[in-house]
């Protein structure tokens, strides 16, 4: 289990015998599979750019909202401010938003775990 739900699934028989369970081929865990098990350079692909986006939303997400977080001044008066050195427009930050929206729902498709990107599950 992750906080995201069932990463994987085994059926375990009476005797002891262990069977994987693997998503339905009309699901979007199934169709994701297909592709990775057809076409694995383009599945790769399609994981290496979603880990490029997260990463890089990280980096650009993450110095904008601690410079929110230190603005009130109960905050600064006890941290200081800090000034993002990245200012994205309001549009820039919703395309930032929706395109790692994309990355995460691609890397929960994959059924994988990655402690560093996943939270620590897995």
């Amino acid at each position: 289990m992750s906080a995201f739900g069932i990463k994987r699934c085994h059926y375990v028989t009476d005797q002891g015998a262990e069977y994987p369970l693997v998503p339905d081929p009309r699901s979007a865990e199934g169709r994701r599979a297909r592709v990775e098990r057809e076409h694995p350079a383009l599945s790769r692909a399609i994981g290496l750019l979603s880990l490029c986006v997260l990463v890089a939303a990280m980096a650009l997400l993450l110095p904008q909202a601690a410079e929110q977080l230190t603005r009130p001044e109960g905050i600064a008066q006890h941290t200081g401010t800090f000034t993002s050195p990245v200012d994205l427009p309001k549009w820039g930050n919703i395309a930032l938003g929706l395109v790692t929206a994309s990355a995460s729902t691609e890397r929960a498709l994959r059924l994988r775990c990655s402690r560093l990107l996943d939270g620590g599950a897995g």
